[in-house]
């Protein structure tokens, strides 16, 4: 069986990212992977590796570092309706930005759509 173990972000500031993901969720770092290009956090179902744009060339893809445009979109799940609503001011003011409100989807979760401060989409959901 396979499962998600890492979803890594490509950052212009790896520390400041993190810090943003670990203090608004209360994710922890993992200190053993800690680089000067890569921080990583314990979501505690899987992990954020937050990589700087070194990373491209260590990894050979020096023709795909465009990074413009929405590429991926972080799901952070959270126990109830309530905490979605907690969570928006908090992230707000930790440099996010609101797109949607907290809103009720067709498929029944509950969620709000914000940027983190480098403008990827990050969701916070409650499955309903």
């Amino acid at each position: 069986m396979s499962t998600l173990s890492y979803v890594n972000v490509f950052a212009e500031d790896i520390e400041a990212l993190s810090v943003f993901y670990r203090d608004l969720f209360g994710f922890k770092e993992i200190p053993e992977i800690r680089s000067p290009i890569f921080r990583g956090l314990d979501t505690g179902r899987s992990c954020i590796g937050f990589n700087a744009l070194d990373a491209y060339e260590l990894l050979k893809l020096d023709d795909y570092s465009d990074t413009k445009g929405c590429k991926f979109l972080l799901n952070i799940d959270v126990d109830s309706k309530e905490e979605v609503d907690e969570y928006v001011p908090k992230a707000l003011a930790s440099g996010a930005t609101l797109i949607k409100e907290p809103y009720t989807t067709y498929y029944n979760w509950y969620q709000a759509v914000l940027l983190d401060p480098e403008g990827n989409v990050f969701r916070i959901n409650h499955m309903m």
